[in-house]
């Protein structure tokens, strides 16, 4: 049975070994802010990973990629008088150029069009009719093309037009009588439940765990898994049946298993993933029947699901009535690649929706990334404090000296703590504290340059209290920049060049205090780590003066 091959298997995997997933995107539309949130949390988790365990980042699997079967991409590609294959290709070029631009560190971008995805497909279809978990029947219900499923009584409702519509995502549903292949979903109701409640932290947040379980409250009904060849031809050929398509929500979720290398030997050694990121729309798709489906199919399901929430803009839904629907590429020209990353990490919380506001984004910025750390590094590095361009010695009776003020005192505590605290809220997946507790040290330590003031220490004597301070500044820079390198690779990268960290001292096993023995040459790279947004200038018509008028005798 499932529950104890799994909990073998489970027992057995090396927990240094990472595999981390996005879902794989639709191909209907461009990508937007949304999108790229799911790929920059994925993204930070698997560079974590690799920083904490560098001995297994050879062998660990970050994928994403694009879904590009169905109905909705048949009629897209109509739309913009393209043969399909070629609209797919367009679409998901541009997700790939997304992801480059924004540094994106995957390593396998997977297409559900490609030749390896379809003998999974085919070769996981084939499991789940060996274990007998699918029939044959003629189907009738109401069928939502947009959403691609098939819909209750119960999940509908009528909209201000008298329309009968999705009551989740309000999309128009069309009654529809076919014949399809049926998944037997209630079946495996229990060992879902099981696989959900067998570990506290499977489904988080914690408020998505309660959705799911209050979902399998109700019996479960069998699902549709194949649509006829004449109404969707753009998919997977049933292995069994020529003349049905695979169903594009199991062809797509099978995109995992694929990665893993799937159907072929040795898969197993990567598979169950460690933790899957995905939107709260479709919880239910990876919560209910993906489990459901592995388990049918004698495989273990995901380990750990990681659900987020959605963007806003302005504090209204994105949409392209609206006008509102947020380009990151486009974005990026104002507020940079890294500047994006940072503002969504540092805003975003799985539990609730976040919002994006131009005037958020561009003050996060200018406080953080430019004032509070670039221009501390800038300072260190200037010729003004730093004429010979180096990370000083720090002598040990200076740093001791220095130790001895309060504000010292505050901010070595800070530093001392940060590693643990960091590493915990990583692990819990919350971003933006692990920006908190870094912006907090820095917070720290410039109020600790401020009140040491090296720049009025100008005679020969104090030269060696300007390099501790100098020294013990850089120090906490290098720690700031070491951490944060999953969340702003790049200008991490940058800051540790600069003071001259060798490429294989940047792990976070070097997370502890490291006052320079042996002074060392800066790197001849610019300091600024970012610049400052300046907000675009607005044009002020002034009104004219009124005409004062003369008053009468």
């Amino acid at each position: 049975m499932w529950k104890n091959v799994g909990l073998r298997w489970f027992s057995s995997k090396s927990s240094n070994f990472s595999f981390v997933t996005t879902p794989i995107f639709y191909v209907n539309a461009a990508p937007h802010i949304g999108h790229l949130y799911s790929a920059v949390i994925t993204d930070a988790i698997h560079r974590f990973n690799n920083l904490v365990h560098p001995a297994a980042q050879a062998s660990s699997i970050f994928s994403t990629g694009t879904d590009e079967h169905g109905t909705k991409i048949q009629q897209a590609a109509t739309s913009h008088s393209v043969p399909v294959d070629t609209y797919c290709q367009q679409i998901s070029d541009r997700y790939r150029s997304l992801f480059r631009n924004f540094n994106i560190s995957h390593t396998r971008y997977i297409r559900t069009t490609d030749a390896d995805h379809t003998q999974a497909v085919q070769c996981f279809w084939n499991a789940l009719e060996r274990s007998g978990s699918i029939y044959s029947a003629q189907y009738s219900g109401w069928y939502c093309i947009p959403d691609e499923t098939f819909l209750t009584d119960s999940q509908l409702k009528e909209n201000n037009l008298g329309v009968k519509v999705s009551a989740e995502s309000g999309h128009p549903v069309e009654w529809t009588e076919e014949k399809n292949f049926m998944f037997r979903l209630e079946k495996y109701q229990d060992d879902v439940l099981y696989w959900i409640k067998g570990c506290e932290d499977r489904i988080v947040p914690i408020k998505f765990r309660k959705i799911l379980l209050d979902f399998l409250q109700d019996k479960l009904p069998d699902i549709s898994i194949s649509r006829p060849k004449s109404r969707v031809s753009w998919g997977i050929d049933v292995p069994s049946d020529p003349t049905q398509t695979v169903y594009v929500w199991l062809d797509a979720l099978v995109n995992y298993l694929t990665v893993s290398g799937y159907p072929q030997e040795g898969f197993s050694h990567r598979w169950p993933p460690t933790v899957q990121v995905l939107g709260k729309d479709i919880l239910k798709f990876h919560g209910i029947y993906w489990p459901a489906f592995l388990i049918a199919a004698g495989l273990e399901p995901p380990r750990q699901l990681l659900v987020h929430s959605h963007w806003t803009v302005d504090g209204e839904k994105m949409s392209k009535s609206k006008g509102n629907v947020v380009d990151p590429n486009e974005r990026a020209s104002l507020y940079t690649h890294e500047g994006i990353r940072y503002f969504l990490l540092r805003e975003g919380v799985a539990h609730s929706d976040g919002n994006y506001s131009d005037t958020k984004i561009m003050r996060i910025i200018n406080a953080e990334l430019a004032d509070t750390f670039g221009n501390l590094l800038s300072r260190c590095c200037g010729k003004v404090l730093n004429p010979e361009a180096v990370v000083p010695v720090v002598q040990q009776d200076e740093f001791n000296t220095l130790s001895q003020m309060d504000v010292t005192k505050k901010m070595l505590e800070l530093l001392n703590e940060l590693p643990e605290k960091c590493m915990t809220h990583y692990r819990q997946y919350n971003f933006y504290l692990v920006v908190d507790s870094v912006i907090q040290v820095l917070h720290a330590t410039n109020n600790f340059f401020e009140s040491t003031a090296p720049w009025k220490l100008k005679k020969p004597e104090e030269k060696q209290q300007l390099q501790a301070i100098l020294g013990v500044t850089m120090e906490v820079l290098r720690q700031a920049g070491i951490i944060l390198q999953p969340i702003v690779p790049i200008m991490s990268g940058k800051l540790l060049d600069k003071l001259s960290v060798e490429r294989n001292r940047r792990l976070w096993t070097d997370l502890t205090l490291q006052l320079a023995e042996v002074e060392r040459p800066l790197a001849d790279t610019d300091a600024v780590l970012f610049r400052r947004i300046i907000p675009p200038k607005v044009e002020v018509v002034k009104e004219p003066k009124a005409k004062k008028l003369k008053k009468k005798n």
